[in-house]
């Protein structure tokens, strides 16, 4: 990997954590913030900042000359939350995400990796989504990552700077414990014995993508030679109410459901074609049923709270 430094943000959520790691394993050195500090926050070649991005000199202090490649992984993250707060979540999403990339432009930052998400296509009768899947999201989640998708395309055809967007699927794996997400939730119902409530009818669809592999993503768009969104999935749709049977399994502990009414906004199908990032010469690597076993065996025999930590915090996922 050519980068001398580069920068990292939301290091402390699920994402952000892992790539800090596999960076510094690879003698990158990084520059990480975030509204809190993380365990790996005084680890060897990391340098850690503990700063909200909204604030008014926070994006100055955190990229530098030095830097020679952003990896932005900041977000507020929560649907259901952007649909209550839609206001807050653009300038978290879209405004920071702006004076990021302007201060990389300023700074001749020529690689700005942006973690987006298949919720910025939303409902269509057009499936697998791609790259070429029209823009048009349910969500202001949705909403806020098309819209920096389309900034990101501004600077790289105004400016020539290569900013990827890496459109994530529901991404899992060790360490999502604080996450409210639908696999951490299952695997605390697990653990617990109470009962999961499913949206819906349990019909509808997920892709689920595996965190190293998510990792290997972000270290292939940082070298790429590729401007634009790479859907990032596994390829393979699975029904809620079948990830429900495949926790069961994994766990041993068969979990009781309760169906509750769908959530405004909610995909009823996401399948996704990988092919663009599979000719970079990316794979998903870890299956389902293997990576939920990887989880489990990591998992804290206490449940866990949901939704902990800031909203610049956690790693943007789609379709949660």
């Amino acid at each position: 990997m050519s980068a001398g430094r580069v920068l990292v943000t939301g290091g402390a959520g699920f994402i952000g954590t892992h790539v800090v790691r596999a960076l510094v394993e690879r003698g990158v050195g990084v520059i990480a913030t975030d509204v809190r500090e993380a365990a790996h926050a005084a680890a060897e070649g990391v340098e850690w900042i503990t700063v909200d991005l909204r604030d008014a000199d926070a994006v100055e202090r955190v990229l530098r000359p030095e830097v020679d490649a952003v990896v932005h992984l900041s977000a507020a993250t929560s649907v259901l939350r952007s649909v209550e707060r839609p206001a807050e979540t653009f300038a978290t999403n879209v405004t920071v995400t702006a004076n990021l990339l302007e201060r990389a432009r300023q700074l001749e930052v020529e690689t700005f990796v942006f973690a987006s998400t298949n919720a910025v296509v939303g409902a269509t009768e057009r499936l697998p989504l791609d790259e070429q899947s029209r823009l048009l999201p349910l969500t202001p989640y949705g909403a806020t990552k098309a819209a920096s998708e389309m900034v990101l395309s501004s600077y790289g055809s105004a400016f020539g700077m290569r900013c990827p967007a890496l459109r994530l699927t529901n991404v899992y794996g060790p360490g999502m414990g604080g996450k409210d997400t639908v696999v951490p939730r299952l695997l605390n119902a697990a653990r617990s014995g109470t009962t999961f409530e499913i949206y819906g009818d349990g019909s509808q669809m997920r892709d689920y993508v595996y965190i190293d592999d998510v990792v290997a993503a972000v270290l292939m768009a940082m070298s790429a030679e590729v401007k634009g969104p790479i859907v990032i999935g596994s390829g393979t749709s699975t029904a809620v109410l079948q990830l429900v049977e495949m926790v069961g399994e994994v766990t041993g502990a068969p979990v009781s459901v309760r169906h509750v009414p769908p959530k405004q906004g909610e995909m009823a199908r996401v399948l996704v074609d990988n092919t663009f990032a599979r000719s970079l010469g990316w794979r998903p690597m870890v299956r389902l049923q293997e990576g939920l076993g990887r989880v489990w065996s990591s998992w804290p025999r206490k449940p866990q709270a949901v939704g902990v930590g800031s909203p610049l915090g956690r790693s943007p996922v789609a379709g949660r």
